[in-house]
């Protein structure tokens, strides 16, 4: 090959690097242009007083004749309703809702020689009544229940309290535009300490609403999975921002 094609070879051989190069670096800065992106997150909190109180009441009753029994629990219903009501409580606001026999004799793990009666009756009333604050003040009065020869059961799995909020979509709309604003903030400030352009808006996820009583930690996940001892709530969104950055 003669010197001067050598030389032609060579020069061609650069160029084509040198262009290709350029080309590849284009791509990459265009990608890399095009592509860049702040995930930022948002949040919005406040604190609300629940708006339904459901209250389980359950009266026991031990005998060893089981009519006797039914009458003493139904004796004891009674007095249960009428001190409600005297307290304020709406008759409509009253349900029965379950009555349980335990055998003793039938239970297969324990004899009737080893208990005084054979029969336990549970009778469970429940309240449920949008009057929170009533039902709260009436629940710190059953001690003249008791007074009167009622018994409450205070280990039945059922005899509780629980406050719950039930108006969480009239506050969806306001909770997650302050949620938005709250990511946009970030983003904005993010951009500024990284000296760059903050763009447009690509995409956002809206996280769950998470409800729990005012004292309790937010570290959980699920909505509601908060306790409902608590008259007073705090329900919390976080929501997931992508904003594009030039």
């Amino acid at each position: 090959m003669k010197k001067l094609d050598v030389v032609i070879l060579s020069l061609c051989l650069i160029v084509s690097f040198g262009l290709g190069g350029y080309l590849i670096g284009k791509s990459i800065e265009n990608f890399r242009t095009g592509d860049r992106t702040i995930l930022v997150k948002g949040f919005a909190e406040r604190e609300v007083k629940a708006d339904l109180a459901v209250w389980n009441i359950s009266c026991i009753a031990a005998s060893n004749d089981l009519t006797e029994g039914a009458k003493r629990i139904e004796h004891d219903q009674k007095k249960i309703v009428d001190f409600l009501i005297s307290k304020g409580i709406g008759k409509d606001e009253i349900i029965n809702r379950e009555i349980r026999v335990n055998d003793k004799l039938a239970n297969e793990y324990g004899g009737y020689d080893n208990v005084n009666f054979r029969y336990v009756i549970v009778k469970v009333l429940q309240v449920r009544s949008s009057n929170v604050d009533k039902v709260q003040e009436v629940s710190r009065l059953t001690d003249e229940l008791v007074q009167a020869g009622v018994v409450i059961s205070q280990n039945d799995y059922s005899n509780n309290l629980q406050y719950y909020f039930t108006k969480l979509n009239e506050i969806k709309p306001k909770m997650l535009t302050e949620a938005t604003q709250n990511a946009q903030e970030a983003a904005a400030t993010f951009a500024a300490e990284s000296k760059v352009k903050l763009g447009k808006l690509k995409k956002a996820n809206q996280g769950l609403f998470t409800i729990v009583d005012r004292d309790q930690s937010l570290s959980g996940g699920d909505a509601y999975a908060g306790g409902n001892a608590d008259i007073m709530k705090r329900i919390r969104v976080v929501i997931s921002v992508e904003y594009s950055i030039k």
